[in-house]
């Protein structure tokens, strides 16, 4: 059996990578692990839990979200998984995967306008958001505390695509998954499109 991919889905707030990581993975035929839905399940069974602050709930989410990668991946099964971590949260936890799994890295991108209108219009329409803070993060962004091009990228050798989430995927689906499904030795192919 030869190893999985762990397609890593990142970006920062409002770029498109919950979107994206579904779609990658229903084209790949794979799971999709996405930080904020294992957190809303936790929210769920918490109640009276507020995001903001110090929430006690991140610290359970980002064990969680990285033991299933495990579980996935040493089971050799592909999987594509989604957050909006810097790169001082997935370098670390990444870096131990790198020997049970081909990683591949999609870094989506797009202008701050767009992203910050993304995190308003969700926050409108999507009432499970409320777990996440997005109203805490456009305070900030408001107040000039938060800007969206402050992200930090993900910094570890292994195979990077960036993807144009503006309008649509650029490059396309298919060409995303023919990225993840590569299987170059990690480091062997780095291509920013």
């Amino acid at each position: 059996m030869t190893s999985p991919s762990l397609a890593v889905v990142s970006g920062g707030p409002g770029t498109g990578k919950t979107t994206l990581a579904h779609a990658l993975a229903q084209e790949l035929g794979c799971p999709a692990i996405i930080r904020d839905e294992i957190k809303q399940g936790l929210v769920m069974s918490t109640p009276g839990h507020r995001s903001g602050g110090d929430d006690p709930l991140n610290r359970p989410t980002l064990d969680a979200f990285f033991g299933v990668l495990k579980v996935l991946l040493r089971a050799g099964v592909t999987t594509v998984a989604e957050a909006a971590f810097q790169d001082r949260l997935w370098r670390p936890n990444l870096e131990p995967l790198t020997n049970v799994a081909h990683i591949r890295v999609i870094r989506c991108v797009t202008p701050a306008a767009i992203a910050h209108d993304r995190i308003v219009r969700r926050v409108e329409e999507n009432a499970h958001r409320a777990a996440h803070g997005d109203r805490d993060l456009l305070d900030a962004i408001a107040a000039g505390e938060y800007s969206l091009e402050s992200f930090v990228p993900i910094s570890l050798d292994v195979p990077t695509l960036t993807v144009d989430t503006s309008n649509g995927y650029t490059p396309a689906i298919p060409d995303i998954a023919a990225f993840v499904r590569a299987t170059a030795p990690n480091g062997d192919l780095h291509r920013h499109g």
